[in-house]
């Protein structure tokens, strides 16, 4: 097991473009990091000098930890003077439109919970909305909240009344916009606005990266394997999901490159929201979060999982924030409304003169 979790640790680094497996061993980084740390205290009970294995372990990969598990006794210093920004990300999975919940009443909670949070910036990914009665998502949202300036993108129009795309609402001035587009045919995508905040500019990017795209039939069989009666349906049952898995690795390596080297070349400070569709010791999130601040590490607590899946350990939905800035009250909000839970913190926007490079 400590072998196992050293090897999460380097296949965090490894681009799945070049090495796909490496992906496998970091998906599987929150189950090993749990039976490590009940490795340590079994070492502690039966006073053990095995315990310095798992330590050592645990302690090579502590930024690792420190992202998946956070236990922030203290708030975080707020500085005197700077312009709070409450940013809210949510992958709204379509404002259940197929009733995945099995609640009617999803659609309105959903409103209901934006209201309540009353952010500046939300970012939605599987933003859905149509001109049919009862399902203009857009026009509900820009008539109930406050975030009334807008940047939507649609990857999927049909019948030109339903869309499907990406979504950005904000209470600042929307002074620029744009989206980033992958090479291939493809539902994800990222956008970047730039909004201005007092007499500052500052852009968000909103991103929503590939998915491993599972069937019914596969999470059927995650769920119970001996639903499959015999050794060879189980054998392409299983070959099945980590061909997705593989398939999903590669091109989330390929998209978040594009989305990295753009974040780098920004002339503003940057918030950055979305569904990663990759735990934190992924390739995924250690590209694209280099140089910048997760909002969960300074102020979160617990552990970070943002699912609400049959995989429901996992965190794969992000809020990361430039050097200006400073992150308070971060939080998860654990309703069922997707089975994504929206996340929400506070950024602190410091004056330029108060700003501290990487």
């Amino acid at each position: 097991m400590a072998v196992w979790l050293l090897l999460a640790h380097i296949c965090s680094y490894i681009n799945p473009g070049s090495f796909w497996v490496a992906s496998l061993f970091a998906l599987t980084y929150p189950g090993i990091l749990l039976v490590n740390i009940l490795f340590v205290v079994y070492w502690l009970l039966v006073k053990s000098r095995a315990l310095f294995i798992s330590l050592f372990v645990l302690l090579i990969g502590l930024d690792n930890l420190r992202a998946q598990v956070q236990l922030n006794l203290f708030p975080a210093e707020v500085p005197a003077v700077a312009e709070k920004i409450r940013v809210l990300s949510f992958n709204a999975r379509l404002f259940d439109l197929y009733n995945w919940t099995g609640n009617p009443l999803t659609r309105e909670k959903i409103f209901k919970m934006v209201q309540d949070e009353a952010p500046s910036v939300v970012c939605f990914q599987e933003f859905y909305t149509s001109t049919k009665a009862g399902r203009n998502n857009l026009d509900t949202l820009l008539h109930l909240q406050k975030t009334t300036q807008k940047h939507v993108a649609y990857t999927e129009t049909k019948r030109e009344t339903d869309h499907w795309g990406i979504a950005t609402f904000s209470t600042y001035p929307i002074v620029n916009r744009g989206n980033i587009m992958f090479n291939e045919v493809t539902n994800n995508l990222c956008i970047y606005t730039d909004i201005k905040v007092g007499p500052d500019t500052v852009r968000v990017y909103n991103v929503h990266l590939q998915s491993n795209r599972f069937k019914r039939e596969d999470y059927e069989f995650l769920g119970n394997p001996n639903a499959k009666p015999t050794n060879d349906e189980k054998l392409t049952a299983s070959r099945n999901i980590i061909m997705r898995l593989k398939v999903g690795a590669v091109k989330r390596a390929q998209q978040v490159e594009v989305v990295a080297k753009h974040i780098q070349q920004s002339p503003y400070p940057v918030i950055v929201c979305g569904d990663f569709n990759d735990p934190p010791a992924s390739f995924t999130y250690n590209k694209i979060s280099k140089g910048l601040q997760d909002a969960f590490i300074e102020s979160g607590w617990g552990l970070g999982n943002t699912y609400d899946g049959m995989f429901s350990i996992l965190r794969i939905d992000y809020l990361l924030h430039d050097n200006r800035m400073v992150g308070s009250g971060y939080r998860a909000i654990r309703q069922k409304l997707s089975d994504h839970y929206p996340i929400v913190s506070d950024l602190w926007l410091k004056p330029k003169d108060a700003a501290v490079k990487p």
